[in-house]
Protein backbone atom coordinates (compact mmCIF):
# COMPACT_ATOMS: atom_id res chain seq x y z
CA UNK A 1 0.00 0.00 0.00
CA UNK A 2 2.82 2.39 0.91
CA UNK A 3 4.59 1.58 -2.37
CA UNK A 4 1.42 2.36 -4.32
CA UNK A 5 1.03 5.68 -2.52
CA UNK A 6 4.65 6.52 -3.30
CA UNK A 7 4.10 5.77 -7.01
CA UNK A 8 0.94 7.88 -7.02
CA UNK A 9 2.82 10.74 -5.36
CA UNK A 10 5.66 10.43 -7.90
CA UNK A 11 3.17 10.40 -10.78
CA UNK A 12 1.39 13.50 -9.46
CA UNK A 13 4.73 15.26 -8.99
CA UNK A 14 5.89 14.42 -12.53
CA UNK A 15 2.60 15.57 -14.06
CA UNK A 16 2.66 18.77 -12.00
CA UNK A 17 6.23 19.57 -13.05
CA UNK A 18 5.40 18.79 -16.70
CA UNK A 19 2.41 21.14 -16.79
CA UNK A 20 4.27 23.82 -14.84
CA UNK A 21 7.08 23.78 -17.42
CA UNK A 22 4.64 23.60 -20.34
CA UNK A 23 2.75 26.65 -19.13
CA UNK A 24 5.80 28.74 -18.18
CA UNK A 25 6.64 29.92 -21.72
CA UNK A 26 5.11 33.36 -21.19
CA UNK A 27 5.38 34.01 -17.47
CA UNK A 28 9.18 33.75 -17.35
CA UNK A 29 9.38 36.59 -19.89
CA UNK A 30 6.77 38.78 -18.22
CA UNK A 31 4.13 38.13 -20.89
CA UNK A 32 0.71 38.15 -19.26
CA UNK A 33 -1.89 35.49 -19.94
CA UNK A 34 -5.18 34.19 -18.57
CA UNK A 35 -5.18 31.47 -15.93
CA UNK A 36 -4.75 28.04 -17.51
CA UNK A 37 -6.42 24.70 -16.86
CA UNK A 38 -4.02 21.75 -17.26
CA UNK A 39 -4.22 20.14 -20.71
CA UNK A 40 -6.95 22.56 -21.90
CA UNK A 41 -4.86 25.70 -21.45
CA UNK A 42 -7.13 28.69 -22.19
CA UNK A 43 -9.56 26.65 -24.28
CA UNK A 44 -11.80 25.35 -21.52
CA UNK A 45 -14.44 28.09 -21.76
CA UNK A 46 -14.92 27.33 -25.47
CA UNK A 47 -14.78 23.56 -24.95
CA UNK A 48 -17.44 23.79 -22.23
CA UNK A 49 -19.44 26.21 -24.42
CA UNK A 50 -19.37 28.86 -21.71
CA UNK A 51 -18.31 31.41 -24.35
CA UNK A 52 -18.58 31.78 -28.08
CA UNK A 53 -15.35 32.49 -29.93
CA UNK A 54 -15.92 36.26 -30.10
CA UNK A 55 -16.48 36.50 -26.34
CA UNK A 56 -13.29 34.55 -25.74
CA UNK A 57 -11.31 36.92 -27.97
CA UNK A 58 -12.75 40.01 -26.28
CA UNK A 59 -12.05 38.64 -22.82
CA UNK A 60 -8.35 38.13 -23.57
CA UNK A 61 -8.04 41.45 -25.43
CA UNK A 62 -9.85 43.56 -22.82
CA UNK A 63 -8.36 41.95 -19.71
CA UNK A 64 -4.86 43.19 -20.49
CA UNK A 65 -5.35 46.82 -21.43
CA UNK A 66 -2.05 48.55 -22.22
CA UNK A 67 -0.14 45.37 -23.16
CA UNK A 68 1.42 45.23 -26.64
CA UNK A 69 0.85 41.49 -26.75
CA UNK A 70 -0.28 38.75 -24.38
CA UNK A 71 -0.12 34.98 -24.23
CA UNK A 72 -2.70 32.31 -24.85
CA UNK A 73 -2.46 28.52 -24.64
CA UNK A 74 -4.41 26.40 -27.09
CA UNK A 75 -4.33 23.24 -25.06
CA UNK A 76 -0.56 23.08 -24.48
CA UNK A 77 0.60 25.19 -27.42
CA UNK A 78 1.67 28.80 -26.76
CA UNK A 79 0.22 31.52 -28.99
CA UNK A 80 0.97 35.24 -28.94
CA UNK A 81 -2.13 37.46 -29.13
CA UNK A 82 -1.21 40.87 -30.55
CA UNK A 83 -2.93 43.97 -29.13
CA UNK A 84 -0.73 46.72 -30.59
CA UNK A 85 -1.56 47.91 -34.12
CA UNK A 86 2.02 48.99 -34.84
CA UNK A 87 3.11 45.42 -34.13
CA UNK A 88 0.22 44.09 -36.25
CA UNK A 89 1.48 46.20 -39.16
CA UNK A 90 5.04 44.91 -38.75
CA UNK A 91 3.88 41.28 -38.65
CA UNK A 92 1.54 41.52 -41.64
CA UNK A 93 3.49 43.96 -43.84
CA UNK A 94 7.03 45.11 -42.98
CA UNK A 95 8.32 41.84 -41.51
CA UNK A 96 5.90 39.59 -43.37
CA UNK A 97 8.66 37.13 -44.39
CA UNK A 98 9.00 36.16 -40.71
CA UNK A 99 5.29 35.31 -40.57
CA UNK A 100 4.70 33.87 -44.00
CA UNK A 101 2.40 30.95 -43.25
CA UNK A 102 -1.01 30.18 -41.85
CA UNK A 103 -1.27 27.41 -39.29
CA UNK A 104 -1.97 23.95 -40.65
CA UNK A 105 -5.29 22.32 -39.86
CA UNK A 106 -4.72 19.06 -41.68
CA UNK A 107 -1.99 17.06 -43.41
CA UNK A 108 -1.77 16.85 -47.19
CA UNK A 109 -1.08 13.10 -47.10
CA UNK A 110 -4.42 12.66 -45.31
CA UNK A 111 -6.56 15.54 -46.63
CA UNK A 112 -4.99 17.00 -49.81
CA UNK A 113 -8.18 18.79 -50.89
CA UNK A 114 -7.83 21.03 -47.85
CA UNK A 115 -4.08 21.06 -47.31
CA UNK A 116 -3.22 21.95 -50.94
CA UNK A 117 -5.39 25.06 -51.23
CA UNK A 118 -3.98 28.59 -51.30
CA UNK A 119 -5.08 29.17 -47.71
CA UNK A 120 -3.07 26.21 -46.40
CA UNK A 121 0.01 26.12 -48.63
CA UNK A 122 3.24 27.37 -47.10
CA UNK A 123 6.41 29.18 -48.13
CA UNK A 124 7.34 29.36 -51.79
CA UNK A 125 4.51 27.03 -52.78
CA UNK A 126 2.03 29.52 -51.36
CA UNK A 127 3.72 32.42 -53.17
CA UNK A 128 3.57 30.55 -56.47
CA UNK A 129 -0.06 29.53 -56.01
CA UNK A 130 -1.03 33.07 -55.01
CA UNK A 131 0.57 34.53 -58.12
CA UNK A 132 -1.03 31.79 -60.25
CA UNK A 133 -4.53 32.49 -58.92
CA UNK A 134 -4.35 36.26 -58.45
CA UNK A 135 -5.30 37.12 -62.06
CA UNK A 136 -8.54 35.16 -61.59
CA UNK A 137 -9.78 37.64 -58.97
CA UNK A 138 -9.23 41.00 -60.64
CA UNK A 139 -12.17 43.35 -61.15
CA UNK A 140 -12.14 42.70 -64.90
CA UNK A 141 -12.75 38.98 -64.22
CA UNK A 142 -15.33 39.58 -61.48
CA UNK A 143 -17.46 41.89 -63.62
CA UNK A 144 -17.96 39.05 -66.12
CA UNK A 145 -19.56 36.99 -63.33
CA UNK A 146 -22.14 39.60 -62.28
CA UNK A 147 -24.73 38.34 -64.84
CA UNK A 148 -24.46 34.87 -63.26
CA UNK A 149 -25.08 36.39 -59.80
CA UNK A 150 -28.02 38.40 -61.14
CA UNK A 151 -29.67 35.32 -62.65
CA UNK A 152 -29.36 33.42 -59.37
CA UNK A 153 -30.85 36.42 -57.57
CA UNK A 154 -33.84 36.38 -59.92
CA UNK A 155 -34.43 32.71 -59.03
CA UNK A 156 -34.44 33.66 -55.35
CA UNK A 157 -36.79 36.61 -55.89
CA UNK A 158 -39.29 34.49 -57.83
CA UNK A 159 -39.33 31.87 -55.06
CA UNK A 160 -39.82 34.49 -52.31
CA UNK A 161 -42.53 36.35 -54.24
CA UNK A 162 -44.43 33.09 -54.74
CA UNK A 163 -44.31 32.27 -51.01
CA UNK A 164 -45.39 35.75 -49.98
CA UNK A 165 -48.33 35.81 -52.42
CA UNK A 166 -49.46 32.41 -51.15
CA UNK A 167 -49.34 33.50 -47.49
CA UNK A 168 -52.49 34.77 -45.76
CA UNK A 169 -50.74 37.73 -44.14
CA UNK A 170 -48.72 38.90 -47.13
CA UNK A 171 -45.55 38.30 -45.13
CA UNK A 172 -43.30 35.32 -44.46
CA UNK A 173 -40.72 34.52 -41.81
CA UNK A 174 -37.41 33.49 -43.33
CA UNK A 175 -34.24 32.05 -41.81
CA UNK A 176 -31.91 34.38 -43.69
CA UNK A 177 -28.89 32.16 -43.17
CA UNK A 178 -30.67 29.40 -45.06
CA UNK A 179 -31.82 31.90 -47.71
CA UNK A 180 -28.37 33.37 -48.32
CA UNK A 181 -26.64 30.00 -48.16
CA UNK A 182 -28.87 28.73 -50.96
CA UNK A 183 -28.16 31.89 -52.93
CA UNK A 184 -24.40 31.52 -52.40
CA UNK A 185 -24.59 27.84 -53.30
CA UNK A 186 -26.23 28.61 -56.63
CA UNK A 187 -23.82 31.49 -57.33
CA UNK A 188 -20.82 29.25 -56.72
CA UNK A 189 -22.36 26.50 -58.84
CA UNK A 190 -22.62 28.98 -61.70
CA UNK A 191 -19.55 31.22 -61.19
CA UNK A 192 -17.18 28.39 -60.29
CA UNK A 193 -18.46 25.26 -62.00
CA UNK A 194 -20.73 26.47 -64.79
CA UNK A 195 -23.75 24.61 -63.40
CA UNK A 196 -27.32 25.85 -63.21
CA UNK A 197 -28.73 24.96 -59.80
CA UNK A 198 -31.93 26.24 -58.21
CA UNK A 199 -31.79 25.53 -54.48
CA UNK A 200 -35.11 27.29 -53.86
CA UNK A 201 -37.24 24.92 -55.92
CA UNK A 202 -35.02 21.86 -55.54
CA UNK A 203 -34.28 22.13 -51.83
CA UNK A 204 -32.13 19.04 -51.38
CA UNK A 205 -30.12 19.09 -54.62
CA UNK A 206 -26.83 17.23 -54.44
CA UNK A 207 -24.67 20.31 -54.96
CA UNK A 208 -26.27 22.01 -51.97
CA UNK A 209 -26.07 18.91 -49.77
CA UNK A 210 -22.38 18.38 -50.58
CA UNK A 211 -21.66 22.04 -49.93
CA UNK A 212 -23.43 21.97 -46.59
CA UNK A 213 -21.45 18.88 -45.58
CA UNK A 214 -18.13 20.38 -46.68
CA UNK A 215 -18.46 23.85 -45.20
CA UNK A 216 -20.63 23.67 -42.08
CA UNK A 217 -18.14 23.43 -39.24
CA UNK A 218 -20.04 22.37 -36.15
CA UNK A 219 -18.76 22.09 -32.60
CA UNK A 220 -17.27 18.64 -33.21
CA UNK A 221 -15.30 19.87 -36.22
CA UNK A 222 -14.19 22.94 -34.28
CA UNK A 223 -12.63 20.63 -31.70
CA UNK A 224 -11.00 18.71 -34.56
CA UNK A 225 -9.35 21.92 -35.80
CA UNK A 226 -7.92 22.72 -32.40
CA UNK A 227 -6.91 19.10 -31.78
CA UNK A 228 -4.97 18.99 -35.04
CA UNK A 229 -3.25 22.24 -34.17
CA UNK A 230 -2.29 20.89 -30.74
CA UNK A 231 -1.54 17.26 -31.63
CA UNK A 232 -0.82 17.08 -35.40
CA UNK A 233 1.22 13.88 -35.19
CA UNK A 234 -1.59 12.02 -33.41
CA UNK A 235 -4.29 13.24 -35.83
CA UNK A 236 -2.07 12.31 -38.78
CA UNK A 237 -1.35 8.88 -37.35
CA UNK A 238 -5.04 8.23 -36.78
CA UNK A 239 -5.73 9.58 -40.31
CA UNK A 240 -8.60 11.71 -39.09
CA UNK A 241 -10.19 13.75 -41.89
CA UNK A 242 -12.48 16.76 -42.24
CA UNK A 243 -14.35 15.56 -45.31
CA UNK A 244 -16.09 12.26 -45.97
CA UNK A 245 -14.97 10.15 -48.92
CA UNK A 246 -18.33 10.84 -50.56
CA UNK A 247 -17.73 14.61 -50.39
CA UNK A 248 -14.18 14.31 -51.73
CA UNK A 249 -15.24 12.01 -54.57
CA UNK A 250 -18.03 14.41 -55.51
CA UNK A 251 -15.72 17.41 -55.93
CA UNK A 252 -12.97 15.47 -57.70
CA UNK A 253 -15.45 14.02 -60.19
CA UNK A 254 -17.19 17.38 -60.67
CA UNK A 255 -14.03 19.35 -61.45
CA UNK A 256 -12.33 16.68 -63.55
CA UNK A 257 -15.40 15.85 -65.64
CA UNK A 258 -16.15 19.55 -66.23
CA UNK A 259 -12.58 20.25 -67.37
CA UNK A 260 -12.54 17.20 -69.61
CA UNK A 261 -15.88 18.11 -71.20
CA UNK A 262 -14.82 21.70 -71.86
CA UNK A 263 -11.53 20.62 -73.39
CA UNK A 264 -13.29 18.15 -75.68
CA UNK A 265 -16.01 20.59 -76.77
CA UNK A 266 -13.82 23.74 -76.72
CA UNK A 267 -16.23 25.46 -74.32
CA UNK A 268 -15.17 28.84 -72.95
CA UNK A 269 -17.21 30.33 -70.09
CA UNK A 270 -15.85 33.14 -67.85
CA UNK A 271 -16.00 31.17 -64.59
CA UNK A 272 -13.57 29.69 -62.09
CA UNK A 273 -13.16 26.35 -63.86
CA UNK A 274 -12.11 28.16 -67.04
CA UNK A 275 -9.67 30.33 -65.09
CA UNK A 276 -8.16 27.26 -63.39
CA UNK A 277 -7.77 25.58 -66.77
CA UNK A 278 -6.02 28.70 -68.05
CA UNK A 279 -3.80 28.72 -64.96
CA UNK A 280 -2.78 25.11 -65.54
CA UNK A 281 -1.76 26.01 -69.10
CA UNK A 282 0.17 29.05 -67.85
CA UNK A 283 -2.11 31.36 -69.84
CA UNK A 284 -3.70 33.25 -66.93
CA UNK A 285 -2.03 36.66 -66.67
CA UNK A 286 -2.59 39.64 -64.37
CA UNK A 287 -4.44 42.43 -66.17
CA UNK A 288 -3.76 45.18 -63.63
CA UNK A 289 -0.95 46.84 -65.54
CA UNK A 290 -1.21 50.25 -63.89
CA UNK A 291 -1.85 49.30 -60.27
CA UNK A 292 -5.44 50.61 -60.40
CA UNK A 293 -7.15 47.38 -59.44
CA UNK A 294 -8.66 48.82 -56.25
CA UNK A 295 -10.22 51.84 -57.95
CA UNK A 296 -13.94 52.09 -57.15
CA UNK A 297 -14.21 48.53 -55.81
CA UNK A 298 -15.17 49.55 -52.27
CA UNK A 299 -13.61 50.59 -48.98
CA UNK A 300 -13.26 47.01 -47.74
CA UNK A 301 -11.35 45.70 -50.75
CA UNK A 302 -7.78 44.64 -50.03
CA UNK A 303 -4.92 45.34 -52.41
CA UNK A 304 -2.96 42.57 -54.10
CA UNK A 305 0.74 42.63 -53.22
CA UNK A 306 3.71 42.26 -55.55
CA UNK A 307 3.75 38.54 -54.66
CA UNK A 308 0.37 38.08 -56.34
CA UNK A 309 1.52 39.88 -59.49
CA UNK A 310 4.79 38.01 -59.94
CA UNK A 311 4.87 35.49 -62.78
CA UNK A 312 5.93 31.89 -62.11
CA UNK A 313 6.21 28.75 -64.19
CA UNK A 314 5.37 26.13 -61.56
CA UNK A 315 3.36 23.20 -62.91
CA UNK A 316 0.32 22.34 -60.79
CA UNK A 317 -1.32 18.93 -60.49
CA UNK A 318 -5.01 18.22 -60.95
CA UNK A 319 -5.39 17.80 -57.18
CA UNK A 320 -3.86 21.25 -56.67
CA UNK A 321 -6.46 22.79 -58.97
CA UNK A 322 -9.33 20.82 -57.44
CA UNK A 323 -8.20 22.00 -53.99
CA UNK A 324 -8.57 25.64 -55.10
CA UNK A 325 -12.05 24.96 -56.47
CA UNK A 326 -13.06 23.33 -53.17
CA UNK A 327 -11.74 26.30 -51.16
CA UNK A 328 -13.59 28.72 -53.44
CA UNK A 329 -16.73 26.70 -52.84
CA UNK A 330 -16.36 26.54 -49.04
CA UNK A 331 -15.56 30.25 -48.75
CA UNK A 332 -18.43 31.17 -51.05
CA UNK A 333 -20.91 28.76 -49.50
CA UNK A 334 -20.54 29.81 -45.89
CA UNK A 335 -18.35 32.89 -45.39
CA UNK A 336 -20.10 35.15 -47.89
CA UNK A 337 -23.58 33.90 -46.99
CA UNK A 338 -22.83 34.65 -43.33
CA UNK A 339 -21.98 38.27 -44.19
CA UNK A 340 -25.20 38.49 -46.22
CA UNK A 341 -27.36 37.19 -43.37
CA UNK A 342 -25.84 39.66 -40.89
CA UNK A 343 -26.33 42.50 -43.38
CA UNK A 344 -30.03 41.67 -43.70
CA UNK A 345 -30.30 41.37 -39.92
CA UNK A 346 -28.90 44.87 -39.35
CA UNK A 347 -31.03 46.42 -42.11
CA UNK A 348 -34.14 44.87 -40.57
CA UNK A 349 -33.25 46.26 -37.14
CA UNK A 350 -32.53 49.72 -38.58
CA UNK A 351 -35.42 50.68 -40.90
CA UNK A 352 -34.09 54.22 -41.39
CA UNK A 353 -30.86 52.82 -42.85
CA UNK A 354 -32.82 50.33 -44.95
CA UNK A 355 -34.99 53.17 -46.29
CA UNK A 356 -31.99 55.29 -47.26
CA UNK A 357 -30.42 52.30 -48.98
CA UNK A 358 -33.58 51.43 -50.92
CA UNK A 359 -33.82 55.03 -52.15
CA UNK A 360 -30.29 54.83 -53.52
CA UNK A 361 -31.01 51.45 -55.11
CA UNK A 362 -34.25 52.65 -56.72
CA UNK A 363 -32.57 55.78 -58.03
CA UNK A 364 -29.71 53.87 -59.64
CA UNK A 365 -32.04 51.15 -60.89
CA UNK A 366 -34.16 53.78 -62.69
CA UNK A 367 -31.11 55.57 -64.12
CA UNK A 368 -29.77 52.29 -65.47
CA UNK A 369 -33.05 51.16 -66.99
CA UNK A 370 -33.44 48.28 -64.54
CA UNK A 371 -30.16 46.72 -65.66
CA UNK A 372 -27.70 45.45 -63.07
CA UNK A 373 -23.97 45.45 -63.78
CA UNK A 374 -20.61 45.67 -62.04
CA UNK A 375 -20.13 49.41 -62.65
CA UNK A 376 -23.55 50.25 -61.20
CA UNK A 377 -22.83 48.28 -58.02
CA UNK A 378 -19.45 49.94 -57.52
CA UNK A 379 -20.92 53.42 -58.09
CA UNK A 380 -23.30 53.19 -55.13
CA UNK A 381 -21.71 54.99 -52.17
CA UNK A 382 -24.28 54.24 -49.49
CA UNK A 383 -24.35 50.55 -50.40
CA UNK A 384 -20.58 50.52 -49.90
CA UNK A 385 -20.96 52.29 -46.55
CA UNK A 386 -23.50 49.69 -45.42
CA UNK A 387 -21.43 46.69 -46.49
CA UNK A 388 -18.27 48.18 -44.95
CA UNK A 389 -20.04 48.60 -41.61
CA UNK A 390 -21.51 45.09 -41.76
CA UNK A 391 -18.01 43.69 -42.26
CA UNK A 392 -16.75 45.74 -39.31
CA UNK A 393 -19.51 44.78 -36.90
CA UNK A 394 -19.66 41.15 -38.06
CA UNK A 395 -16.26 40.32 -39.60
CA UNK A 396 -16.22 37.08 -41.65
CA UNK A 397 -12.98 35.97 -39.96
CA UNK A 398 -12.96 36.64 -36.22
CA UNK A 399 -9.20 36.22 -36.00
CA UNK A 400 -6.12 36.21 -38.25
CA UNK A 401 -3.36 33.71 -37.64
CA UNK A 402 0.28 33.59 -38.65
CA UNK A 403 3.04 31.07 -38.04
CA UNK A 404 6.50 32.40 -37.21
CA UNK A 405 8.83 30.84 -39.81
CA UNK A 406 12.05 32.25 -38.35
CA UNK A 407 12.79 33.57 -34.86
CA UNK A 408 11.61 37.15 -34.38
CA UNK A 409 12.03 39.80 -31.69
CA UNK A 410 8.60 41.09 -30.69
CA UNK A 411 10.11 43.56 -28.24
CA UNK A 412 8.76 44.04 -24.73
CA UNK A 413 5.12 43.29 -23.90
CA UNK A 414 4.95 46.40 -21.69
CA UNK A 415 7.17 49.15 -20.30
CA UNK A 416 7.82 47.36 -17.00
CA UNK A 417 9.48 44.29 -18.53
CA UNK A 418 13.24 44.51 -19.05
CA UNK A 419 13.71 41.63 -21.50
CA UNK A 420 12.54 41.36 -25.11
CA UNK A 421 10.35 38.43 -26.07
CA UNK A 422 11.66 36.27 -28.92
CA UNK A 423 8.96 34.29 -30.65
CA UNK A 424 10.39 31.00 -31.89
CA UNK A 425 10.09 29.39 -35.30
CA UNK A 426 6.89 27.36 -35.45
CA UNK A 427 5.05 29.33 -32.77
CA UNK A 428 1.74 31.01 -33.50
CA UNK A 429 0.59 34.61 -33.65
CA UNK A 430 -3.07 35.56 -33.34
CA UNK A 431 -4.53 38.92 -34.43
CA UNK A 432 -8.02 39.30 -32.87
CA UNK A 433 -9.98 40.96 -35.68
CA UNK A 434 -13.22 40.90 -33.70
CA UNK A 435 -11.61 42.66 -30.74
CA UNK A 436 -10.03 45.41 -32.86
CA UNK A 437 -13.31 45.96 -34.72
CA UNK A 438 -15.11 46.33 -31.37
CA UNK A 439 -12.53 48.50 -29.63
CA UNK A 440 -13.98 51.98 -28.88
CA UNK A 441 -10.50 53.47 -29.31
CA UNK A 442 -10.73 52.74 -33.04
CA UNK A 443 -14.52 52.62 -33.55
CA UNK A 444 -16.49 54.79 -31.09
CA UNK A 445 -19.69 53.16 -29.82
CA UNK A 446 -18.51 49.91 -31.45
CA UNK A 447 -21.68 47.84 -31.00
CA UNK A 448 -23.76 50.42 -32.89
CA UNK A 449 -24.50 49.70 -36.55
CA UNK A 450 -23.48 53.01 -38.12
CA UNK A 451 -22.65 53.15 -41.86
CA UNK A 452 -21.78 56.85 -41.43
CA UNK A 453 -18.37 55.73 -40.16
CA UNK A 454 -17.54 55.04 -43.81
CA UNK A 455 -18.91 58.25 -45.36
CA UNK A 456 -16.59 60.48 -47.38
CA UNK A 457 -16.52 62.88 -44.42
CA UNK A 458 -15.59 60.25 -41.82
CA UNK A 459 -13.71 57.35 -43.40
CA UNK A 460 -10.37 59.17 -43.28
CA UNK A 461 -10.61 58.85 -39.47
CA UNK A 462 -10.47 55.05 -39.67
CA UNK A 463 -7.14 53.42 -38.87
CA UNK A 464 -6.59 51.21 -41.93
CA UNK A 465 -4.78 48.58 -39.85
CA UNK A 466 -7.61 48.38 -37.28
CA UNK A 467 -10.09 47.54 -40.07
CA UNK A 468 -9.31 44.09 -41.44
CA UNK A 469 -12.42 42.19 -42.60
CA UNK A 470 -10.44 40.50 -45.38
CA UNK A 471 -7.10 40.27 -43.59
CA UNK A 472 -3.92 42.31 -43.94
CA UNK A 473 -0.74 42.19 -45.98
CA UNK A 474 0.24 39.84 -48.80
CA UNK A 475 -1.64 36.98 -47.16
CA UNK A 476 -4.99 38.78 -47.25
CA UNK A 477 -8.14 37.25 -48.74
CA UNK A 478 -7.58 36.65 -52.44
CA UNK A 479 -11.33 36.60 -53.11
CA UNK A 480 -12.26 39.90 -51.43
CA UNK A 481 -13.46 41.53 -54.67
CA UNK A 482 -15.67 38.58 -55.52
CA UNK A 483 -17.08 38.42 -51.99
CA UNK A 484 -17.78 42.14 -51.81
CA UNK A 485 -19.39 42.17 -55.24
CA UNK A 486 -21.64 39.21 -54.41
CA UNK A 487 -22.65 40.79 -51.09
CA UNK A 488 -23.62 44.03 -52.82
CA UNK A 489 -25.50 42.29 -55.63
CA UNK A 490 -27.68 40.25 -53.27
CA UNK A 491 -28.46 43.27 -51.07
CA UNK A 492 -29.35 45.28 -54.17
CA UNK A 493 -31.77 42.61 -55.36
CA UNK A 494 -33.38 41.80 -52.01
CA UNK A 495 -33.82 45.39 -50.80
CA UNK A 496 -35.18 46.50 -54.19
CA UNK A 497 -37.98 43.92 -54.05
CA UNK A 498 -38.65 43.29 -50.35
CA UNK A 499 -39.16 45.17 -47.12
CA UNK A 500 -37.49 43.29 -44.29
CA UNK A 501 -38.24 43.66 -40.59
CA UNK A 502 -37.77 41.72 -37.34
CA UNK A 503 -40.01 38.72 -36.72
CA UNK A 504 -41.02 37.13 -33.43
CA UNK A 505 -38.02 34.80 -33.73
CA UNK A 506 -35.42 37.50 -34.47
CA UNK A 507 -32.46 37.43 -32.09
CA UNK A 508 -32.69 40.77 -30.21
CA UNK A 509 -30.29 41.83 -28.81
CA UNK A 510 -27.91 40.20 -31.25
CA UNK A 511 -25.77 37.46 -29.71
CA UNK A 512 -23.52 34.90 -31.34
CA UNK A 513 -24.11 31.22 -30.62
CA UNK A 514 -21.49 29.10 -28.86
CA UNK A 515 -22.67 25.99 -30.72
CA UNK A 516 -20.88 26.72 -33.99
CA UNK A 517 -17.36 27.60 -35.11
CA UNK A 518 -18.89 29.78 -37.84
CA UNK A 519 -20.49 33.06 -36.66
CA UNK A 520 -24.20 32.40 -36.07
CA UNK A 521 -26.90 34.22 -34.16
CA UNK A 522 -28.52 32.33 -31.30
CA UNK A 523 -31.75 30.80 -32.55
CA UNK A 524 -31.01 31.53 -36.20
CA UNK A 525 -31.21 34.54 -38.51
CA UNK A 526 -35.00 34.94 -38.67
CA UNK A 527 -36.58 37.98 -40.36
CA UNK A 528 -39.94 38.94 -41.85
CA UNK A 529 -40.18 39.57 -45.61
CA UNK A 530 -42.87 41.65 -47.33
CA UNK A 531 -43.17 42.74 -50.97
CA UNK A 532 -42.33 46.39 -51.55
CA UNK A 533 -45.09 48.58 -52.95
Amino acid sequence: MIVLLIWIAVFIAVVTIYFRQTYSRFSKYGVKHMKVVPFFGNMYRIILRMDNFSEDLERIYNTFNGERFVGRYEFMNPMVVVRDLKLVKKITFKDFEHFLDHRGFTDETVEPLFARNVLSLKGQEWKDMRSTLSPAFTSSKIKLMVPFMEEVGKQMIRALEKKIKESDSGTIDIDCKDLTTRYSNDVIASCAFGLKVDSYTEKENKFYEMGKTASTFNFKQMIFFFAFAAFPALVKRLRLTLFSNQTKDFFVELVMSTMKDRDARHIIRPDMIHLLMEAKKGQLVHDDKNGNENQDTGFSTVEESSIGKKANDRVWSDIDLIAQAVLFFIAGFDTISTAMSFALHELALHPEIQERLVQEIKEQNTKNGGKLNFSLIQFMKYLDMVTSEVLRLWPPALVLDRVCVKDYNLGKPNSKVTEDYIIKKGELVSIPVWAFHHDPEFFPDPTKFDPERFSDENKHNINSIAYMPFGLGPRNCIGSRFALCELKVVLYQIILHFEISPSKKTCIPSKLSSESFNPRLEGGHWLKFKLRN
